[in-house]
């Protein structure tokens, strides 16, 4: 009878080691998993985006006087001048409309020699 109760205790004993050994893999494991999502999260969704502000920002630099933009209103127009923060845009075919711009106002740039619609003569 006491061998009983001594290969019960050693059995109770074995399964609440196995449990503790188990949940800490699980655990580890579910950290595991929330590593995965978050690095997903970041190469799907931050990772373009920073791409993307690289790109406007080359584009941005790229800048030079004579080329043809499209700003975020719609219009487009033709660098006249370029400071640090503005640009001067001139806009329709009478070339008097001339407007100072914030450079984060340009959407997209033409280069000269490339030519678009909007440059037509």
């Amino acid at each position: 009878m006491n061998n009983l109760l001594l290969l019960a205790a050693e059995a109770a004993a074995g399964t609440e080691q196995t449990a503790k050994g188990s949940s800490w893999f699980s655990m580890v494991g579910m950290i595991a998993i929330y590593g995965v999502i978050i690095f997903a999260m970041w190469f799907f969704f931050m990772r373009p985006q920073k791409k993307e502000q690289k790109r406007i920002k080359e584009m941005l630099n790229a800048m030079e006087v004579g080329d043809c933009v499209l700003t975020t209103s719609g219009f487009y127009g033709i660098i006249i001048d370029i400071s640090d923060d503005t640009v001067i845009v001139e806009f329709g075919n009478n070339r008097n409309c001339r407007i100072p711009m914030d450079r984060s106002a340009i959407s997209k740039v033409e280069k000269a020699d490339q030519g678009s619609g909007a440059d037509a003569k």
